[in-house]
């Protein structure tokens, strides 16, 4: 190759021109370089210096930078969790109002019980509720609302709800939580895992109970608690009143004796024989009295033609 580029310049030497032997002058000065040979002499290069080791200081650093961007996309991630549950109740869900009073209740946005609405009147509408599965226990006492026994029942199925179950599942918060009298008769009444029977006075007594998410249906987690009972309701017609404020024992005695005074003239449906009060409260302790959501039930059926 070598041999050739002189034999050419030896020629333009003869022909003697200028701008030719510039190029050929340049050609052998410069001749093009080759990139392969160019990368493989920079990776030997590399390749000879020694890797510098990380000292204890910068390891230690990078470990934070990483726990503090992992933080960082937790933090954020409960952030969004918190603010989606708190807007069910910030944003609460409105029915259908037939007075004033209804209209300034509100409900936070979570599951509860379905039902169609049947006939209304001024005092109460009558409706069919959809099958549901509840988790209930006895409450303390010969009263349903005094603060102590509410608030043990409440924390004992709220417990249930959120993981001291067979299968430590967390559920969702539904609502109403219900209240309802019931009347014990002396008899044997069975628990959920273990079983266990009691045997109870024959007295009135109140239980509390807790909606069950309708996606579990009779798949529910069993509780640990042997106080906590699992039970399948029917469908049922029910009429309801609905009020606003704190409930308590005085009130509920009250607003039942109305609503089965008003239900005497109801030309369709009666009051079931021995059915009893249940009352049901929508909103979470710190909500305003005046937009609280309480509701008055007694299980009707249709009257005989």
């Amino acid at each position: 190759m070598l041999q050739i580029c002189l034999s050419k310049t030896k020629e333009m030497m003869i022909l003697n021109k200028p701008a030719s032997m510039m190029m050929i002058t340049h050609s052998l000065v410069s001749p093009r370089k080759n990139p392969n040979i160019e990368f493989s002499i920079v990776a030997k290069s590399m390749a000879a210096k020694p890797k510098r080791s990380m000292s204890a200081f910068e390891a230690r650093l990078t470990l934070v930078f990483a726990l503090a961007s992992q933080a960082s996309s937790l933090s954020q991630r409960l952030l969004m969790d918190l603010v989606s549950e708190t807007a069910k109740y910030i944003i609460p869900k409105r029915s259908e109002p037939r007075n004033l009073e209804e209209a300034l209740m509100a409900v936070p946005d979570l599951e509860t019980v379905k039902f169609k609405v049947l006939s209304r009147t001024d005092n109460y509408e009558i409706r069919e509720v959809e099958a549901y599965f509840i988790a209930e226990v006895m409450m303390p006492g010969k009263t349903g609302f005094d603060f102590s026994g509410a608030s043990r029942s409440f924390n004992i199925l709220a417990e249930y709800l959120f993981g001291k179950n067979t299968t430590k599942e967390k559920m969702e918060m539904t609502t109403p939580v219900l209240t309802r009298k019931t009347q014990t008769d002396g008899g044997k009444m069975e628990m959920t895992t273990p079983v266990i029977k009691r045997k109870l006075e024959d007295q009135e007594k109140w239980q509390m109970s807790f909606v069950m998410p309708s996606k579990y249906g009779a798949d529910l987690p069993l509780p640990k608690d042997p106080s906590v009972r699992i039970k399948d309701v029917p469908r049922k017609l029910v009429a309801v009143v609905a009020f606003s404020g704190f409930v308590n024992d005085e009130e509920v005695k009250q607003r039942e004796s109305n609503l089965r005074d008003a239900l005497k003239s109801d030309r369709q449906f009666q009051v079931k024989e021995g059915a009893l009060v249940e009352v049901a409260q929508y909103n979470p302790p710190f909500t305003l009295p005046f937009t609280r959501r309480n509701e008055i039930a007694l299980e009707v059926e249709k009257k005989k033609e």
